[in-house]
């Protein structure tokens, strides 16, 4: 989840529009918007020979997502297929490197770990590329978003900005950069440091916003529009303003010392790119703006 260098950009009005239009539920399950991709991935032989021999022969990657972040990945209607942004461009991966993509629940906070252990091949969870991450996995960069501030509906403590957080408290997920923004934050408090409180997942994090126990949430921008647009949450959420803080690129966790595995995926998305595909999923959840121009590996350094 969210961070790049220190700033802040407006949420267009158009975004928001888009968004609403057909986004899953951020609470419970989430359900498909749309239609699958209409044009079609293909298999590409050199970049399965990219692939480790082990994942050739089992013919499947593991890949660890939190699935507690609709849009990007949530438990579907039947409460055990994970859906959203990440597990359909996981699918199409698969396809043009003829092996499937097969996503589990995990706690955020455990993901990178667990690839580094080689107990996941992959980790695609909307997490962003940092420097501090980047030091112990690769990332193939894939999607851009920045954090965005989510309240009760109405605002009842009058938020704004991330100095308006100061003497409030203030629920975040577990291992985010959301976290690491908050204690920046902090150093502008003074006396009226901001109460942060950690949960394992953003579901744990918004009961405490819905039932008035912290005046705010962090989440990453598609999260937070969809949580304030759908009609089975709107009447719980907004966001305090239009403004999204410090974006940054998503990226695909790779284990360090796994450069062809990487390169095989990097080349998995251009391939899709070319074929259309990448918009298309992107199109379906309705998060185009969060498109890259290129897919780059690292770029936070």
């Amino acid at each position: 989840m969210s961070r790049s260098p220190a700033r802040s950009l407006r949420v267009g009005a158009g975004l928001l529009l888009a968004l609403a239009a057909t986004l899953p539920a951020a609470c419970g399950a989430a359900t498909p918007p749309a239609p699958a991709p209409a044009h079609t991935a293909q298999f590409n032989q050199r970049l399965h020979d990219l692939l480790p021999q082990a994942v050739r022969d089992r013919g499947v990657l593991r890949v660890g997502t939190d699935a507690s972040y609709a849009p990007m990945s949530a438990f579907g209607p039947d409460g055990r297929t994970i859906i959203g942004v990440e597990p359909d461009l996981g699918e199409q991966i698969g396809r043009v490197l003829g092996v499937r993509l097969q996503f589990r629940n995990y706690e955020f906070s455990t993901l990178l770990s667990n690839v580094a252990r080689g107990n996941l091949d992959l980790a695609i969870s909307a997490v962003t590329d940092t420097p501090a991450r980047s030091r112990t996995a690769d990332f193939v960069n894939y999607f851009r978003a920045g954090t965005s501030i989510v309240v009760q509906r109405g605002n009842p403590a009058g938020l704004s900005g991330l100095k308006s957080l100061c003497g409030k408290v203030v629920a975040v997920q577990n291992g985010t950069t959301q976290v690491d923004l908050l204690a920046r934050t902090q150093k502008s408090c003074g006396s009226r440091p901001i109460t942060v409180k950690r949960f394992p997942s953003n579901s744990d994090a918004l009961v405490q916003l819905r039932t008035g126990r912290a005046a705010a949430v962090l989440n990453d921008l598609p999260p937070a529009v969809l949580l304030v647009t759908d009609r089975r949450t709107r009447s719980d959420y907004q966001l305090a303003s239009d403004q999204q803080f410090e974006p940054g690129p998503y990226g695909i966790v790779v284990a360090k010392g796994q450069p062809q595995l990487r390169d095989a995926i990097r080349g998995a998305l251009q391939e899709l790119r070319r074929n259309g595909v990448y918009d298309d999923v992107l199109a379906r959840w309705h998060v185009q703006s969060g498109a890259v121009p290129e897919f780059t590996i690292n770029s936070s350094r």
